[in-house]
């Protein structure tokens, strides 16, 4: 089965920060406030307080249903939700989200691992689910509201802090249709081996969940961001062959690129490996930040709406996730309905 894409909805909160509201907290004795890894964007948006990660996805929806009707959506048979931040310990977010749209999905998924390679994990595990189960329609919901994190007094003092923004996206797939965007391909690969270079650190040591006043925050070093530099340099664009290698295509018929946005760093590493321009390579980083999962699906649906995806044409969606656990990368062949 080749699922078409019906459509996409996206969501950016409205508080905007600007890189010298970035940069004004940098701490004195900062190491990586120069290093390429953590040049910020020109601006990056931030989640309100209040607002969870169901509360994006509804607004991205809203976006999707006045592209498809409200017919569409509500008639969705799979849903499958990814949230950065979880709202509730120990939940997921689909049921939630599924409340609120006023939808009764058949299959209700709440995925934790794939990151920053979310879109194409799950245009894998839809098409799989929607095959083996002979659904018709499901709604990929990807909300990124952890960016709050790094605004703590104490942690958006680190240069990594300057980069994180957030936003939601969703992509609503049907079945094969050869007048609308049809996935060929998508491939995932794991790296278990990296899994443990990715944790959360607190000044106290205690656990995130122990009772203490200790910020959280994700633990960077020079080293660190070096390896993860240059494993990530390697394994995106490996997907991205794979992928290509699957649908039977040569990586020379991608007409787009769009993949996770961390740093300027990898953006122009992808692109020059894949031997892809800056201009095809289409992101939102110095609009949006470092949205991680929800970077590509934001990144598409602002593609598809102004018209940057021609019709026939070959994009290519690819990610790679936390410090190197997993990278996936997914074949559309594009058509505009």
């Amino acid at each position: 089965m080749k699922p078409a894409i019906l459509g996409t909805g996206g969501y950016i909160p409205a508080r905007r920060l600007t890189r010298a509201e970035s940069i004004a907290h940098a701490g004195p004795n900062n190491p990586l406030v120069r290093h390429p890894m953590f040049q910020p964007p020109a601006a990056r948006h931030v989640a309100s307080r209040d607002q969870t990660g169901v509360d994006l996805l509804v607004a991205a929806t809203a976006g999707l249903r006045s592209q498809v009707g409200d017919d569409l959506v509500a008639g969705v048979e799979l849903l499958i939700t990814y949230n950065g931040l979880p709202d509730v310990p120990f939940l997921g977010s689909g049921a939630t989200l599924a409340a609120q749209l006023g939808i009764s999905p058949q299959s209700i998924f709440d995925i934790h691992n794939g990151h920053c390679s979310i879109l194409p994990h799950m245009f894998d595990i839809a098409t799989t689910i929607m095959t083996q189960k002979n659904q018709c329609s499901a709604l990929l919901c990807i909300s990124q509201n952890a960016a709050r994190i790094w605004q703590q007094p104490g942690v958006r003092q680190s240069a990594h802090a300057w980069l994180p923004g957030d936003g939601a996206a969703v992509v609503l797939l049907g079945a094969e249709d050869q007048e609308r965007p049809t996935l060929l391909s998508t491939v995932v690969h794991h790296y278990p081996e990296y899994s443990n270079e990715m944790g959360i650190t607190l000044d106290d040591g205690r656990l995130y969940w122990e009772p203490g006043t200790s910020e959280m925050d994700i633990y960077f070093d020079a080293a660190k961001a070096e390896a993860i530099i240059d494993r990530g340099s390697k394994i995106l664009p490996a997907a991205v062959q794979a992928a290509c290698d699957n649908a039977g295509i040569s990586i020379r018929e991608v007409s787009k690129l769009i993949t996770n946005q961390p740093n300027r760093m990898l953006l122009r590493n992808w692109s020059t490996a894949l031997g892809v321009s800056a201009d095809d390579h289409l992101e939102t980083f110095d609009s949006y930040g470092n949205m991680f999962g929800a970077a590509a699906p934001v990144t598409l649906d602002a593609a598809a709406k102004s018209g940057k995806l021609d019709d026939g044409s070959i994009v290519v969606v690819a990610g790679f996730a936390g410090a190197g656990e997993m990278a996936g990368a997914s074949v559309i062949e594009w058509h505009s309905s």
